[in-house]
């Protein structure tokens, strides 16, 4: 579970996104950040038990920095409002499919995972996977735990069928994507509660098929 406290600073944080406010708040910052990892280990430890892949992996390899990268982006503000970790064999640069967890308060939490706009080499091999083992990925995603708990696979999509495939292939809407992630949200006041941990890998668990899928088309 988390503390309120770590909600609260990345509400304030919304709030006054600058790096004054930020500096004075410094030591909240660093309390927060501290609640976030503690919490953020537990899923390691509890993945590491869940996912063979996922043995080794530490807080760096997972957690995503506060600061943003602003060189590129119209939204000039210096920090995140959110508080975010990735879990996936090497890490999470890894090109690999994983899990994520992203917390921002105001009912923008949630816990998901899959495949972000791999590069065009990964997302071929992905897509011919899916291709020649529809079957296989349609009872993976129609399963009833996991429409339950996801909905349907969402992603950016082509307008037309990628070069290769034809519009009546049975499987389009999904050779289409150039993202394959399923989400399933969390509330702020799940979020503070003693069950957090386990909730979360128990939806890690739940789509672990749909990753295991996606990465053995990447072998």
């Amino acid at each position: 579970m988390l503390q309120p406290s770590t909600l609260k600073f990345l509400k304030s944080l919304k709030l006054n996104n600058n790096k004054g406010w930020f500096d004075e708040h410094r030591d909240t910052y660093l309390a927060a950040k501290e609640d976030f990892e503690n919490m953020v280990q537990q899923l390691i430890d509890g993945m590491a038990r869940q996912d063979a892949t996922l043995a080794g992996l530490q807080l760096k390899d997972c957690v995503f920095r506060i600061y943003k990268d602003v060189r590129f982006s119209k939204d000039k503000t210096p920090y995140k409002i959110n508080m975010a970790a990735s879990f996936q064999a090497g890490g999470k640069k890894s090109p690999l499919a994983g899990y994520y967890f992203h917390l921002e308060p105001g009912g923008n939490s949630f816990a998901g995972g899959g495949l972000w706009m791999p590069p065009a080499p990964a997302l071929k091999k992905l897509r011919q996977e899916i291709d020649y083992n529809f079957e296989e990925f349609e009872h993976i995603i129609s399963n009833k735990e996991f429409i339950k708990h996801f909905g349907k696979v969402e992603g950016d999509a082509l307008k037309t069928a990628p070069q290769g495939y034809q519009p009546d292939n049975p499987a389009i809407a999904y050779l289409k994507l150039k993202s394959l992630i399923v989400t399933h949200p969390v509330t702020d006041e799940a979020c503070i509660q003693p069950a957090m941990v386990r909730e979360i890998l128990k939806t890690f668990a739940l789509m672990q098929p749909f990753l295991q899928f996606i990465n053995r088309s990447m072998d």
